[in-house]
């Protein structure tokens, strides 16, 4: 990747303990505000998904290059709090693009990353009818403007909320609030 405006380099390397021992040693003013980390299959496990998510619990946000040849590990990365996939057959400016995303405090979702989501056996099946309130619902509309939008009653529109939230809790998901909904929504592909 060529320099680009803004962003700076502070450290490259080939395994995530090596990011770990140098994080370490490293004054905090010096730790990055993003890993760019690729997850290389090809020679066995690169990334244990349990350090990725100690990256994200210490306060840096992680976007993840992959081939995508491990559906698997790709979920269970994204299940740790990444910020976003980026293919590696991607061109360099979508790179870019997930980048800023990312480090804007936005998720980097892209067609072929959603259809990874959607293949994840852990993410609760929902009906049409729930599937479009959560996207209403975690957009940001009042329950009446989704119960509008579905043509329903609003006790209705409720009700497939609670389904949502009953089916993510029987994930081990527990989604209480507005902000709980659209955290999965986002995560789990239904929000770009």
């Amino acid at each position: 990747m060529r320099e680009q405006p803004g962003l700076t380099l502070v450290w490259s390397g080939e395994t995530l303990p090596r990011l770990r021992d140098w994080l370490a040693r490293a004054p905090r003013v010096h730790h990055p505000h993003l890993v760019v980390l690729d997850l290389q299959v090809d020679r066995g496990l690169a990334v244990e998904p349990d350090d990725v998510g100690a990256l994200v619990d210490g306060g840096i946000r992680v976007l993840v290059v992959s081939a995508l040849a491990s559906p698997d590990l790709v979920r269970r990365v994204l299940r740790q709090g990444v910020g976003g996939v980026v293919g590696k057959r991607d061109p360099e400016s979508s790179l870019v693009a997930a980048i800023d995303a990312v480090l804007a405090g936005e998720a980097w979702v892209t067609p072929e990353l959603a259809s990874v989501i959607a293949g994840d056996p852990d993410r609760p099946a929902l009906s049409d009818q729930e599937e479009r309130a959560l996207v209403l619902y975690a957009s940001g509309l009042t329950m009446e403007a989704v119960a509008q939008t579905l043509n329903v009653r609003p006790d209705t529109a409720k009700k497939y909320i609670g389904r949502v939230k009953a089916k993510y809790a029987s994930r081990g998901v527990p989604v209480r609030t507005k902000l709980d909904l659209h955290t999965v929504a986002r995560r789990d592909g239904y929000l770009s």
